[in-house]
């Protein structure tokens, strides 16, 4: 069985020979061609278009409502997400989401390792995007390296000043961006350019940017291995049936250049296809060479695979020296054995049918879900009150809630109190409330009534006939005159 080195020590991006324990300056990492490297530029193109789109997408939601498909607006309290709005009452849609979230991650760890991380994850793909236009302008990782210990010329300030300039703008326009899912895109986009935003949105601004330009341009691997929590786990949660990224050594050991396999093959000694060229190492975005087995730094990007197997291409060895597999394979083809994919197995399908059961649920909930809603609040001191005439007072607080975009009239009930008052202080029992507001009704319910009662409001929509419900208790002989 393997362990998960959780002792992360990346090698130095300079050394033409990695050696083991040598912690890294600077990773400066080498771009490569190939299947998983198109991957990564697809996605981060489809990443970016979403992010920088998203908040110009319109969604028509009737008169007076806002007209944004993704807003999350402070003023209203509101989150609209095309045809879904959520109030502030409903954050427990947010925590469901959180959790369905979490279960997706989880399960994509079961299936594939810290793919996420190597793919989808913002970290990565804005890292990405920096170190393209670092490459651009500076050249290649042999390039990088040469100009970083050589001395400063009017070109080379000029290049530093151009790369920093262009990362500075593309972290003003992420930050940019972000505020803009926070009020009407084109509206802010403007007061932003004219001066007339708020304070609040300059700031946020600012702050996005400063953090962009630092985690983007000068962290990014730090973030992965170290200030994200994400990796930390994986030591807990790791699973060596996932397809992660793993040196076939069974293949691979021992190393030695091809000359030199070609002469211990024909003496028939042992010879692996790897050659120790380590492009694996070069290319990769943490520095670490995964070689020296699983490392929980890995973030499952594939790059060392491109460039290996690019290698294997040109020597005309077979590919997949290193590839996505699972550790438990790796152990078996030291034993000679067949490979068995279980991509498939029942982690996979628990965590799977998790996630689709919690996203249904989530769904029907809010295909179900009414656009208006009644709470009652019982009073608490006193909890009720003995009249006159005997009977016993109870007092309540009621909100009505209309969520749609017209003005609707309810009428005020009650249920389960035979002879019972209702007195809606201030009001009749037909009730005004506003679109898209709340309404706060004072209610008394007078009865001559003996112990704990259960009782039940409702409010009718007149236009609709539709009535909504919501219980309490009538308490009785329980207060003072």
């Amino acid at each position: 069985m393997a362990t998960l080195d959780i002792s992360f020590k990346p090698e130095r991006a300079h050394l033409r020979k990695p050696k083991r324990g040598v912690i890294a300056e600077k990773v400066v990492p080498q771009s490569v061609t190939g299947r998983y490297r198109r991957i990564k530029w697809l996605v981060l193109t489809a990443c970016l278009a979403i992010y920088y789109i998203l908040p110009f997408l319109r969604w028509g939601r009737g008169e007076g409502q806002p007209g944004q498909a993704v807003l999350f607006d402070a003023e209203r309290g509101r989150l609209y997400f095309f045809f879904i709005e959520i109030w502030p009452q409903e954050v427990y849609y947010l925590t469901g989401l959180l959790v369905l979230a979490t279960l997706v991650l989880i399960w994509i760890n079961a299936v594939a390792g810290r793919i996420w991380c190597g793919y989808l994850c913002p970290q990565t793909v804005w890292t990405d995007l920096f170190l393209l236009v670092e490459r651009w302008i500076e050249g290649d990782r042999r390039e990088r390296l040469k100009k970083q210990g050589a001395p400063l010329t009017a070109r080379r300030i000029g290049e530093i000043g151009v790369k920093h300039a262009i990362w500075i703008l593309i972290a003003m326009g992420t930050g940019g961006a972000f505020v803009l899912y926070f009020a009407d895109a084109p509206t802010l986009m403007l007061e932003m350019a004219t001066g007339r935003a708020s304070v609040i949105a300059y700031s946020w601004v600012g702050i996005l940017t400063c953090t962009t330009y630092t985690l983007a341009g000068f962290a990014r691997e730090q973030v992965c291995t170290w200030m994200c929590p994400w990796p930390r786990l994986q030591g807990a949660i790791w699973d060596p049936e996932a397809l992660t990224v793993n040196y076939r050594d069974y293949r691979g050991e021992p190393r030695g250049s091809a000359k030199k396999a070609a002469e211990l093959k024909a003496r028939g000694e042992p010879a692996g296809d790897c050659v120790d060229c380590t492009q694996c190492v070069v290319v990769c975005p943490i520095g670490i060479d995964i070689r020296e087995g699983p490392n929980f730094a890995c973030i499952n990007c594939g790059l060392c695979v491109d460039a290996c197997d690019s290698v294997m291409s040109k020597l005309g060895r077979p590919r997949g020296l290193i590839d996505y597999e699972a550790w438990t394979n790796i152990e078996r083809g030291r034993l000679k054995e067949p490979p068995r994919r279980r991509v498939i197995r029942p982690k996979t399908i628990g965590l799977g049918l998790s996630v689709v059961a919690l996203a249904a649920l989530m769904g029907v909930s809010l295909g179900m879900r009414s656009d208006a809603k009644l709470i009652v609040i019982h009073d608490r001191n006193p909890v009720s009150v003995t009249l006159s005439n005997g009977q016993t007072r109870n007092g309540y607080t009621i909100r009505l809630y209309n969520k749609g975009g017209e003005e609707r009239f309810f009428r005020i009930g009650l249920a389960g109190l035979p002879d019972a008052a209702l007195e809606v202080v201030g009001d009749d029992d037909l009730v005004e409330v506003a679109p898209d507001a709340t309404r706060e009704l004072r209610v008394l319910v007078s009865a001559e009534a003996h112990g704990r009662l259960s009782i039940a409001f409702t409010a009718t929509d007149v236009a609709t006939g539709k009535s909504m419900v919501a219980e309490d208790m009538f308490i009785a002989n329980e207060g003072g005159r």
